[in-house]
Formats: structure tokens, sequence, C-alpha cells
């Protein structure tokens, strides 16, 4: 083993040693006890496990780590990898690693099961030949035709609440494309989820947009969407409204990127004016 390997690994035991030690801090632990009880201790391992596994999340500060986590424990959502329920993805800005909380299309169908209010929900792809009929007017579409190859035309979201209120989305190949290209800076990005696992970056773009316009958003749906680094449209108009925008560095790691704030110029002169 060469000295630089041996630096390597030195280096690695070391953060993973630090991120063992944020989690046994006492507020820590009493946190995950708070949100999991008896099931803090296998996700806190599964932390471990995650960090320990994802050379890129070792690139981020273990404190970092843990405090996204701890999102993903108040909802009660597993941050397995291969579950898809909820993901801790590391992003570059401005040369630094940071990691940040992010709902799989799977997470957002569990959190909207348990508000019991759902007497159906679904998201699933769209083959050539099986839309049939589309009304524009009511929504309404007819995915009865018949497939007639493998090829994945679109994608879509489907809900139906206990009260008869029902809702689908439909987007295209296309469609989720653009809106990939238009509102996630990692769209490209080679290690990207877009490039690595396209149908669930797609699948999840028009149930999170369903759900939040026309689901029944419980208190867990609403801290789920707001901490959700994947932004949709409406909500990264929320968070840029009368405000400027700073540029981004470009190269994140597995993340769909969101454009930092700084304050407009009337309001930084408030500031200054206070001091």
């Amino acid at each position: 083993m060469t000295k630089e390997t041996e630096n390597k690994v030195v280096k690695q035991a070391t953060k993973i040693d630090v991120l063992k030690s944020v989690l046994n801090a006492n507020s820590v632990q009493d946190q995950f006890k708070n949100a999991l009880q008896e099931n803090s201790g296998p996700f806190v391992a599964s932390v471990i496990d995650l960090y320990g596994s994802d050379s890129y999340l070792q690139g981020c500060e273990p404190k970092a780590v843990v405090m996204e986590a701890l999102k993903a424990a108040v909802l009660k959502l597993p941050i397995n990898k291969s579950l898809g329920f909820a993901y801790i993805i590391p992003y570059k800005n401005k040369g630094k690693l940071e990691p940040n909380f992010q709902m799989g299309y799977k997470g957002y169908i569990q959190l909207a099961m348990r508000t019991g209010q759902y007497r159906f929900i679904n998201a699933d792809k769209v083959y050539e030949g099986e839309i049939k009929e589309r009304n524009k007017l009511t929504g309404w579409i007819d995915f009865t035709g018949e497939k007639k190859s493998d090829k994945v035309v679109g994608y879509f979201a489907h809900i139906e609440l206990l009260n008869g209120f029902s809702k689908t989305i439909y987007m295209t190949k296309e469609e989720v494309t653009a809106w990939g290209k238009k509102y996630s800076q990692s769209f490209s990005h080679p290690k990207g989820l877009w490039k690595t696992d396209f149908d669930t970056m797609a699948l999840k773009t028009p149930l999170k947009n369903l759900l939040s316009h026309y689901g029944y958003l419980s208190i867990e749906m609403i801290s789920a969407i707001d901490n959700d680094f994947n932004k949709s449209p409406n909500e990264e108009m929320k968070e840029t409204a009368n405000s400027d925008t700073i540029d981004i560095d470009s190269e994140e790691v597995q993340v769909d990127e969101k454009p930092e704030k700084k304050p407009t110029e009337k309001k930084a002169k408030q500031t200054e004016a206070e001091f």
C-alpha cells in the first residue's frame, strides 16, 4: 500500500469516525428517538452504512449529512438508495460538496397513503399506443389503447380521493426532459440521477406536481415538499420572488441544483441602515 493510499484510508476512517461521533451525541440521539422511537437505532445504522459506502457523500461534512438524514427521519422514510423513498445526495457548490435531502417518487406515494384520504394513487410509464383518448377540458385520459412497442412515450400520475375527486397529470417524455433541462442544473451531469435513473426522476415529476397542486396536503407532505431539494417551477418562483439570483457552480454530483438568493438592493440598503 502506497503512502498516498494509506493517507486516503486514514482520512476516510477519520470522517466516518466523526460521523459516528456526531450521531452518538445525546442531542442528536434524542432527535432521532423523538422522530422514530424504537426504530431510531436501525435508522442511525443506515446513515453510517450510507456514508461509508458513498465516496461522494464522504466529501461532505459529517454533521451536515446527519442534519439532512434527520429530515428523512422526521418523515419516517428510509434513505436506502435501493428502496427509492428518499436520498441524501451530494452536490458541488463553489467547489465544496454539500449534502441535500431529496424525495423519491415512492416517498411521495408513501406520505400520501398515510393520510388515509386516497382511494387510488399511482404513477407509471406510458408506452407507444397506450393512449386511446384525451379530453383536454376535463383532463381525463384513456390509457386502454393497445401497446405497440416497448418505447416509452410519457409518464403519468393519478390520484382519487375518498370524497370522489380525481385528477391525472400526463407528461410526454419530451416534456419531462424539457422540465429537467430547465429546472435541474444537474440534468446533463454524467453522475446525476437524470442520467443514472431517468425513469425514477421522470415518474416523480408529474407525481409531485399533481400532489402539490391537487392532492390532500398533510403536515408531512408540506414538510416533504419544502425540504425536497428538487424544486418544481412554482416552488422556484416562490423562493426567488422579489430577489436576484446568484450563479451556482454547475459541477454537482447526483443532484438537482437550486439557485441561491441574495437580498434585493432595497433590502440590502435597509440592512446597512440598521447597523
